[in-house]
């Protein structure tokens, strides 16, 4: 139910930073439905496990527009909205390596 990844990259960043931690809680999310604003970790088939920022709920939770802080973050600019099936966690703790 719940997995501790890290961060690897600077698409979050400065909020999120290369070699921080993020605790995820895996669907069902205990915490509630995804809203616009949280974070999440997705399988992205061509680019693999993401952690991204939920822009915008489409089909009422049945994908997400996700985007990164950088200009040059991989997001749904570049592969598109991401559906629920894709979904691994939500972030619930994130913990700062600094």
């Amino acid at each position: 139910m719940f997995r501790l990844l890290k961060v690897r990259g600077h698409s979050l960043y400065p909020e999120y930073r290369d070699g921080d931690y993020v605790l995820t809680a895996r669907v069902p999310f205990p915490s509630g439905k995804i809203k616009s604003g949280n974070v999440i970790v997705f399988r992205q088939p061509v680019h693999g496990l993401l952690v991204k920022r939920v822009q915008k709920v489409l089909d009422d939770g049945a994908a997400f527009e996700v985007r990164g802080t950088q200009i040059d973050s991989t997001d749904s600019r570049n592969f598109g909205p991401v559906p629920l099936s894709q979904v691994k966690g939500k972030v619930i703790w994130h913990f700062r390596q600094d």
